[in-house]
């Protein structure tokens, strides 16, 4: 195999098993232990439009069973045949043209051959290549699935330095497909930037990351990416009560051609702001959809943690729904999808146990059992929530937990002990929780 460059030996290797460029990926993120990797990156590889780099080569060679001498034999045949190419084309040329020029031309096509070669090496003067396009992906990886297990603004500080790298990159020079490969980065980036401020209750910082990332993801031309923004957008508009911008929002994402969850996703999204603003048939049919689209996918997430959707997060959201909606019946289906996203949660691994969603959850189960008159089961339902760190609280918990408050001082308890106790607790762990010391610990330096 001396001789045969890494994408060939990628195909027949892949193809001795039978398998597709999906297969391989499926294959080797169950290898690695986490969804990094697409059909299409493994079609990169092939056409050697991206040369995998040693840290992925040694899981290749793992899951097609040879050694990674091999592919590293392959890489390196390939890029000597790059640049041997190129050499060899230029040497050619350049012998055959002196060979029929008078010798008086040579100064002229001496000066003209300098020129081309100061071109060549303007060419060559690139600030990034596979090597850093790959690291940076599996970087934005490895932060896209801790953030969501993680206290608000642990990651930030290695967030912003990666973004501000990639910007940095993008004002150089690299090859055109380099150059769209970090401009999604760029937008995973800020959209990961965006989360860090809908976190804190920054939302016009939250607006500000976000459109950066349309227009890095508009550049790229990258479908996962605008409709995943277009999630946060409204995200931002229903956490500022523009309830029925953020189902627009939600709506216009849907028209993207994205694959994996972002379809369900938007659904949520939508089907939970109409019911706030008051459509529930809209909302109901939403949430229809939501589930139809979430088992009609037939690809898996590019990203993980905030880039991906899980049934967790999905049952979490008809919880909210649900209790918007209103009704006895819809109260107990609330209860019931914030149970089952509670369970999901509590069987997943660590890094994709989101705390936000566990506490939004609980939330909703304890206004699920006020609503129906039972104070013992909201009681239960909120100890997971007050025992725990307010600096673990995101802004969006914070008004979750004013709002039972208020609430829970409504005429129909009669001033109830129990309630007034509550709503006590709640009031004084929402101040915690909204205090800047809560997080101060954790402020970047």
């Amino acid at each position: 195999m001396g001789d045969t460059g890494i994408g060939a030996l990628l195909v027949r290797l892949r193809t001795a098993r039978g398998w597709t460029q999906q297969r391989v990926a499926d294959e080797y993120n169950l290898l690695e232990g986490r969804a990094a990797k697409t059909g299409k990156e493994i079609g990169r590889y092939e056409r050697e439009a991206r040369i995998p780099v040693p840290y992925t080569r040694r899981y290749l060679a793992q899951l097609f069973g040879v050694e990674a001498a091999v592919l590293d034999q392959a890489v390196a045949f390939s890029k000597s045949q790059r640049v041997g190419d190129g050499m060899n084309g230029v040497s050619l040329e350049l012998s055959a043209r002196s060979s029929v020029r008078p010798r008086s031309a040579v100064g002229v096509v001496s000066e003209d051959a300098v020129a081309s070669a100061d071109f060549a090496r303007f060419i060559a003067l690139r600030n990034a290549d596979e090597f850093v396009v790959e690291q940076l992906e599996a970087d934005v990886a490895r932060l896209a699935r801790a953030y969501v297990s993680h206290p608000l603004l642990e990651l930030y500080v290695e967030i912003k330095r990666l973004r501000d790298g990639v910007f940095e990159l993008l004002r150089g020079r690299q090859h055109p497909r380099q150059t769209a490969d970090l401009y999604v980065a760029a937008s995973r980036l800020c959209g990961l930037s965006a989360h860090v401020c809908l976190d804190l209750g920054d939302y016009d910082s939250a607006a500000t990351h976000t459109r950066t990332a349309r227009a890095c993801a508009e550049v790229a031309g990258h479908e996962e990416m605008l409709a995943w923004v277009r999630a946060v957008e409204s995200l931002i508009a229903y956490w500022t009560g523009r309830y029925e911008q953020a189902a627009r929002l939600a709506q216009v994402g849907r028209h993207h051609r994205a694959r994996g969850s972002i379809g369900a996703r938007l659904a949520s999204l939508e089907a939970r702001a109409l019911a706030i603003a008051g459509d529930r048939a809209g909302a109901v049919m939403a949430m229809v959809d939501a589930e139809r689209l979430r088992e009609a996918m037939s690809a898996h997430d590019e990203m993980p943690g905030v880039f991906a959707f899980p049934a967790a997060k999905q049952f979490a959201y008809a919880g909210t729904t649900c209790l918007a909606v209103g009704g006895r019946e819809h109260v107990r289906q609330a209860i019931a999808s914030a149970d089952t996203a509670i369970r999901l949660y509590r069987s997943a691994e660590d890094e994709d146990r989101s705390v936000g969603d566990l506490f939004a959850a609980h939330v909703d189960i304890a206004r699920g059992h006020m609503l129906l008159g039972n104070l013992d089961g909201t009681e239960t339902m909120l100890a997971f929530v007050l025992d725990s760190p307010p600096e673990r609280m995101s802004a969006s918990i914070v008004r979750r937990l004013t709002a039972l408050g208020r609430e829970l001082g409504g005429p129909q308890y009669g001033g109830a002990a129990q309630a007034a106790h509550l709503r006590a607790r709640l009031q004084h762990t929402a101040v915690r929780a909204a205090l800047p010391a809560a997080h101060s610990r954790e402020l970047p330096t």
